[in-house]
């Protein structure tokens, strides 16, 4: 692989982890109830299952997905089943953000890793995304280190975006603002993944 088609690698990888959706989403939550351990937790989790996913399209998922539609579909619609019940629990600030700032309660590191990692292999976006994009590179990446960069720099992107989330996102300053909107971020959180779900199950 040429530096330049790493380039090309990175950039897409970039790009796809900072477009937004469920994982924001979910990293969000974690870091504003959580702080910034939990937030932490969650985006390298999710960024671990993504390193996952990039190695399963380097062995050939994006093959097995294009002959077997209906594998796909089912992966799609697990993933919009998961979105909606984030949301439903969102929406009645169960396990949200609202719910865990007003009783103080904390959010195991477990607990945020699962979701972090569990948003990631659900996700149709990200099945999609390594389909259409990331598959291209498979043909470029036949020597080790080439397939090594191949799994390791959408792991390593998409990681390092979400911790430059979490920090942001768990400032003292800021959490301080965001307490009193904690409910308002909830209700919101709550529509975003629902219609996210429904939007996945619609263009299935």
């Amino acid at each position: 692989m040429t530096f330049t088609i790493w380039l090309s690698l990175l950039t897409i990888c970039l790009l796809g982890a900072m477009s937004p959706g469920p994982s924001l989403a979910m990293v969000a939550k974690h870091s504003l109830a959580g702080g910034r351990a939990n937030g932490l937790a969650a985006a390298w989790a999710h960024a671990f299952g993504i390193g996952i996913y990039a190695f399963i399209t380097l062995i050939g998922l994006a093959v097995v997905l294009q002959q077997s539609p209906l594998l796909f579909k089912t992966i799609s619609y697990a993933g919009a089943a998961y979105l909606a019940y984030l949301g439903v629990n969102a929406l009645r600030s169960k396990g949200g953000v609202a719910a865990k700032l007003e009783s103080g309660q904390t959010t195991s590191l477990w607990q945020s890793a699962k979701e972090g990692f569990l948003i990631s292999l659900l996700s149709p976006k990200i099945a999609l995304f390594f389909i259409a994009l990331f598959s291209q590179f498979i043909a470029v990446g036949s020597d080790v280190i080439s397939k090594s960069l191949i799994i390791l720099t959408p792991l390593v992107v998409d990681g390092l975006w979400y911790t430059l989330i979490t920090f942001m996102l768990s400032s003292p300053l800021l959490l301080d603002k965001i307490r009193s909107k904690a409910v308002l971020i909830d209700r919101l959180s709550g529509v975003v993944l629902i219609l996210l779900a429904l939007r996945v199950v619609f263009t299935v």
